[in-house]
Order: C-alpha cells, then structure tokens, then sequence
C-alpha cells in the first residue's frame, strides 16, 4: 500500500472548547506519509482565532485561511483549494480522530476503490446532558439506523460521516455545493454516486463527536438538520423513506392532539402515546448512564425528534437555492 500525501481541511466556527485537542489528534496519525492541516476560519465571537494562531505557530503543517461567510461548505471548499495533497480528509473543529483513521481510510480506499471512505460518528459526552446526547445519537430510537451512527457491516453507503476523498473526485463534482448550510456531505456524496464513484463505510473509522451541551443549541441543531433533509428531498424525490417521516408525523400527532384535545379529549391518546414511546425508549437504552443523564434523556429524544419534525415540515421552499440567504449557526 502506498502513503500518499494527506491534507485535512477544517472548517471552524466558535470552536474554542475543542479545537486543540481536534488538531492534537490529526497531528499525533500515524500515518508514514505528508500530512498538512488546514483550517478555515469562520467569524468566531470567541477566541478560536487565537487558539488556531497559536496552533499554526506551533507546528508548520498547521495553515489558516479566512472563511468571511462562516458557512461550512464554504470554509470547505477555501482549505480545500488552500491544500495540496491528492488525499483529502475531512474533519470537524469538534471531532476527534481515533488512532489510526488516516492511515485506515488510506488503506481502505485503496482496497475498495473507494471515491470517499468514512465511519462512524462516535458521539461522546462529558457533562450528563452531552452524555444524554451523545446516548440518543448512536441509538435507532434517537435517529434511525443510518450505519455511520448506530454501525453496521463495511461497504457501499449512501453517505458516511465527514469522509477521506480522492482529490480528482472533488475537483470533478466542483466541491461542496454552498447553497447548503447543512446536509452538504449529503449532497456531495448523492452527486459522486451519481456519477459513477463508490461511497464505502467502515466500522474500522471512528471519529469521537462533541454533542450540543445545552437543550437550546441541540433543538436548533435538529431543526436545521430537518429544514435540510426536506431540501435534499425536494431535490431528489426517491430518497424519501419511511424513516424520515417518522419525526414528521410524531410532530404532526403531538401538535394535532394538542390542539383537537380541547374538543375532542380522545385525541389526547396521541401525545400521550408518543410520550409513552420515548418512555418505553428512554427505558431500553439509558443502561450505563448517570443518573443525572438518565434523567435528561427522555426531553433529548423528543426535542432531537420534534425538533427535526418541525424542521422538515416548515423548511422554505427557498432553502438550498444557489444565492439562498441561509445564516450559519454554531
């Protein structure tokens, strides 16, 4: 197997929290090849400025370019032009790579032929809500069974998590689309299947994420999430599964017996019932967790599913449109 030189592009916005230890792991890979890191800096209102400064100060492989928009397909597509290496690994300024992921995804797009290689997205906690969090992201009840989050088998997937690119495959597709805020990866990933390149997950990836540490940013998180999936499937009609329904008609249910209940008490047996859902939920996957997180995991699941409802139902029809105002969020 050859070792190609690797770049790592990071998108960052308000990262001050996580960002040393992010750029700590990329930069302790054992990979036997060149690597770089470039990290493309949205207008914070913290200090991730100045931990980045200090970063590129401190190591040569580090490099910053601006990203005026903040946007993340934006910030991107600038490291991405800004970087040099044939092999593209991408990774967020919250996201911590497990020992060993470049020189495993290299390995891996090798053997497969891969265009892009990803793996799991390995949500970890460290208050009692962010571990409440992080329980809900990697459970069926809180999102499904997408193999990135829950695992699965190795081999073709419609997406994976951030992703490590064969830089002919980016230049050909045109990079990220910037019309999305959100759910770029998405979208990038249905255009190289499209034409014709393989989209390959592997349980050998891991990257360690950073939940959302209070209920208001993960409530805008799954909202924004919701408000995107309806544009990737006003876009493209047959990726429509009854799984993305789901949070949508929970929604619907809750509101519509909220709402009739006055009139009509029987209609209560709606919300009722979606509460003893998560109940039932809560029951079969809080095992392991503090108490205090245990205790927060029922309101993590229905804000991430009513939250991602109320997205997918109210998104603009204008969202995701070339030249669409959208404003990029934390």
């Amino acid at each position: 197997m050859s070792s190609p030189p690797v770049s790592v592009v990071v998108p960052v916005l308000n990262e001050e929290r996580h960002l040393s230890d992010a750029v700590a792991r990329i930069l302790e890979q054992d990979y036997p090849g060149d690597l770089e890191v470039v990290l493309a800096l949205g207008p914070s209102k913290d200090r991730t400025d100045e931990v980045a400064a200090r970063l590129a100060a401190a190591d040569p492989r580090v490099r910053l370019v601006r990203n005026p928009t903040g946007r993340t397909p934006d910030g991107l597509n600038a490291a991405i032009a800004a970087s040099t290496h044939p092999v593209v690994v991408r990774v967020d300024g919250h996201g911590l790579l497990a020992q060993g992921y470049v020189r495993t995804a290299v390995r891996v797009m090798d053997e497969t032929g891969a265009a892009n290689v990803g793996g799991l997205m390995a949500a970890e906690g460290v208050t009692p809500f962010e571990q409440a969090v992080a329980r809900a992201m990697t459970s069926r009840f809180g999102v499904g069974g997408a193999r990135f989050h829950t695992g699965g088998e190795a081999g073709p997937a419609d997406t994976v998590y951030l992703g490590v690119f064969r830089r002919e495959v980016l230049e050909k597709h045109g990079g990220y689309d910037p019309a999305f805020v959100r759910a770029q990866d998405w979208e990038l990933n249905h255009r190289i299947r499209e034409g014709g390149g393989l989209v390959w997950f592997t349980p050998e990836l891991s990257v360690t994420y950073r939940p959302r540490p209070t209920l208001q940013a993960l409530a805008r998180q799954y909202l924004d999430y919701g408000r995107w999936r309806r544009v990737v499937v006003r876009q493209n009609p047959g990726t429509l599964t009854a799984r993305y329904l789901a949070a949508p008609l929970a929604t619907l249910g809750v509101l519509a017996g909220l709402v009739v209940a006055p009139f009509w008490p029987w209609a209560l047996v709606l919300p009722l019932g979606y509460a003893g859902a998560v109940a039932l939920g809560t029951l079969l996957t809080w095992g392991g967790l503090p108490l205090r997180a245990r205790a927060a995991l029922p309101l993590v699941y229905a804000t991430m599913h009513l939250a991602w409802g109320t997205g997918f139902l109210t998104s603009p029809s204008s969202l995701g449109r070339r030249g669409a105002v959208a404003t990029p969020r934390p």
